[in-house]
């Protein structure tokens, strides 16, 4: 028995092009995120998925609603899949937080959790708002298949957690989730397994 669990970052948003940290900013996506979003949901017509999950930020319901819808399943949304609170970095480019507070800027890039943004979320608690999520599906279900439509920050620390990497790490070791590419975790007596790391779900087709 083991339960399938496709992590999937949101589509493009509207800030995708200047890289703005959009932590709690409810944004949109993009015509080409809205096209991305509807590539997965071509998979996940097929996908025999028992559940499609998202979090309340709009960039992810617009993500996962017509994945919800053609594989025939209502879209669950969950709180504690949202991203991390970006804090007085929140909205800005990487050249603002550059020009604005270098002092912030570099220590967050030695250690991403303990130094996180002034006034922003703990990354901590969101490692474990989303594992406390995850231990709720395991503790539900004993098997299935799982669409979680979330962010790159939540993502990555919910993938150390699970797989025992520090979370001071999450930048260097998941430097890069893609947009609506599929991060396939099984859980199978308790033990985590990452199967697939950014695999588009079109192969061949560029994202």
């Amino acid at each position: 028995m083991s339960l399938h669990v496709f992590l999937v970052r949101h589509g493009e948003s509207v800030w995708h092009a200047e890289n703005r940290y959009a932590g709690v900013s409810d944004i949109d996506l993009t015509e080409h995120g809205r096209a991305q979003a509807a590539r997965l949901a071509d998979w996940a017509a097929d996908a025999d998925l028992t559940a499609v999950w998202s979090s309340p930020m709009r960039r992810c319901r617009q993500t996962a609603e017509e994945s919800a819808a053609r594989a025939g399943l209502p879209l669950l949304v969950e709180p504690r899949l949202r991203e991390l609170d970006f804090g007085i970095a929140e909205g800005m480019t990487r050249a603002e937080i550059r020009e604005r507070l270098p002092d912030a800027l570099k220590a967050f890039e030695a250690d991403p959790v303990g130094s996180h943004f002034p006034e922003g979320e703990d990354p901590v608690t969101v490692g474990e708002r989303c594992a406390d999520f995850l231990a709720g599906l395991r503790s539900g279900h004993r098997e299935g298949r799982f669409l979680v439509v979330a962010h790159s920050t939540a993502i990555r620390l919910t993938l150390c957690r699970l797989l025992g990497v520090p979370l001071r790490d999450y930048r260097r070791v998941f430097p890069y989730l893609a947009n609506c590419a599929l991060n396939e975790i099984v859980l199978r007596d308790g033990t985590p397994s990452l199967l697939s790391l950014n695999q588009y779900a079109t192969p061949g087709v560029p994202e």
